[in-house]
């Protein structure tokens, strides 16, 4: 089977490979069918390990790797990295405020659900995923053009690496949006759709990855700069309206821990 897999062309295998981390994604994402009841601590708590998740992987998943990309392409790194950060905050920063004027001229009806919250959480997730699953098309397309160092076993780690840091990202996704009065079916349906994008974008990294690994350090950085914004503007603010607010920079915590564990040791 494996043998199987490996022969195929590394293009196919691009496509194969981030459809295993969709997956990843989906099987994070339906956690949310495990809790029978909406608990308020217990969804504070997951808005702050969600913050902790986007925190981690803004820095480990996304800006580290931008250094490193910008460096090895002859770039100026903290140019590279500054831009595009700055643009992906700057971008839902200016989509936060158009959403403001909408709010205003059509209020919502339903005081609960907080529809501008649970669609920055879901961009910026998305935003984060497409550099990742273009990341690991451009690993399968290195194979094609023959790029030193690159090997198939290589882009399968990254994969397999990736694929398990979205487990908790799925999770980051669904739950919050249970927490805001969604139902589980469609929850669980817009967490994993987060991560749709990956195969998409690893498709096309793996065919353009001459023309595409040029802008990845941008693409990184700026799914970094989005996500941050997300957890500064969003998801701890409102983790913290709870009563124990320790406990829920407690879950922030773990959240971080827990993405920097994956991202370090298969990174």
């Amino acid at each position: 089977m494996i043998n199987q897999i490996l022969s195929l062309n590394p293009i196919v295998q691009a496509g194969l490979a981030t459809l295993f981390t969709w997956s990843i994604t989906a099987i994070g994402a339906s956690l949310v069918y495990f809790f029978k009841k909406i608990n308020k601590n217990l969804m504070d708590g997951m808005l702050g390990f969600a913050g902790g998740v986007m925190i981690a992987a803004s820095f480990f998943s996304l800006i580290a790797p931008a250094i490193t990309m910008a460096e090895n392409l002859k770039l100026i790194p903290w140019l590279v990295v500054f831009i595009g950060f700055f643009s992906g905050g700057l971008l839902l920063f200016i989509g936060d405020k158009i959403y403001d004027i909408y709010e205003k001229r059509h209020p919502k009806k339903d005081d609960h659900f907080n529809k501008k919250r649970c669609i920055m959480l879901v961009s910026s997730i998305t935003l984060h995923n497409i550099p990742e699953g273009m990341a690991v098309g451009v690993a399968f397309g290195s194979v094609v053009y023959g790029l030193e160092g690159a090997t198939l076993i290589a882009a399968w780690t990254l994969a397999l690496g990736i694929g398990l840091q979205n487990f908790p990202e799925g999770t980051a996704v669904s739950m919050p949006l249970r927490r805001e009065g969604l139902s589980r079916n469609k929850s669980f349906f817009i967490g994993q759709l987060s991560g749709i994008v990956e195969p998409i974008a690893g498709v096309i990294g793996a065919i353009l990855i001459i023309k595409v690994q040029i802008l990845l350090p941008f693409l990184l950085a700026f799914a970094a700069g989005a996500m941050i914004y997300v957890v500064v503007e969003e998801l701890i603010p409102e983790s913290q309206t709870n009563k124990k607010k320790d406990l829920m920079a407690l879950f922030t915590l773990i959240g971080f821990s827990i993405m920097m564990i994956l991202d370090i040791a298969l990174g």
